[in-house]
């Protein structure tokens, strides 16, 4: 079994004029071909999406039409972009939405595409199993690992920066395998990520919400998380604190 040094990744990342998968185009990939000890290739390029950027998309990437007009379509860059990261384990910070509009993208204009078949390793799933920051957006695994960056969000910038975060995340496991045999396994959190008790503790979430929000189409860790709270408060208290009259002073 080899070495997770010795391993190919490409580490990806899209902007889009926004968040919704089905209706939202790509404006710019940027992928890098790596090992643990140096970068192998990378690919790069802004996409004219044929329709303008939305403001409240613009100040999160600062990718303006201007920049985008004349650029390649999707049309033209998917073909040699799915061949560049063909046949190796993607990594990406929530990954999943990468994947998904690159897919979308895809199948409109019946390009043939088999990227949601290949193997994916999130780092925002192992930041939360590393548990020591009390965020895991990547700016702020970034300030906790001390990377280096020249501050600009854009797709290449996210993609050097989360190449480093995933180096030190990344250190407890000797191969690839072991790293993803973990992930099949839910990760436990530690407070809400999302919702009205975003930052809060799952034993301070009404039970009410914890029941609507099992039914939700959330990650496996998450719904791992909420439902295992479910579970504590139907066993109700301990035997120790059930038998101890002092347990509430």
């Amino acid at each position: 079994m080899t070495s997770i040094k010795e391993d190919t990744f490409i580490c990806l990342d899209c902007e889009a004029t926004g968040l919704d998968i089905s209706n939202d185009e790509i404006i710019e990939v940027a992928a890098v071909k790596f090992k643990m000890g140096e970068h192998l290739d990378r690919y790069e390029t802004l996409i004219d999406p044929k329709r303008l950027i939305p403001d409240e998309s613009i100040k999160i990437h600062h990718i303006t039409d201007d920049m985008v007009k004349g650029k390649p379509t999707i049309d033209e860059i998917l073909p040699n972009f799915l061949k560049f990261i063909k046949g190796h384990i993607i990594v990406g910070h929530g990954i999943s939405f990468d994947i998904d509009i690159i897919a979308a993208a895809a199948r409109k204009r019946s390009i043939p595409c088999q990227i949601e078949s290949q193997t994916t390793i999130d780092t925002l799933r192992l930041a939360r199993l590393y548990g020591q920051t009390s965020v895991n957006s990547l700016e702020v695994l970034r300030k906790h690992f001390n990377i280096l960056t020249d501050g600009a969000h854009r797709a290449m910038n996210d993609v050097v920066v989360n190449i480093e975060v995933f180096k030190n995340l990344s250190t407890s496991f000797n191969t690839t395998k072991a790293l993803l045999d973990r992930l099949k396994k839910p990760i436990p959190m530690k407070t809400m990520p999302l919702g009205k008790y975003r930052g809060r503790s799952f034993s301070e979430v009404p039970v009410e919400y914890l029941t609507w929000a099992s039914h939700q189409n959330f990650d496996q860790d998450l719904l791992f998380s909420i439902k295992s709270e479910i579970k504590k408060r139907k066993r109700g208290p301990s035997f120790t604190q059930a038998s101890n009259p002092f347990s509430s002073l």
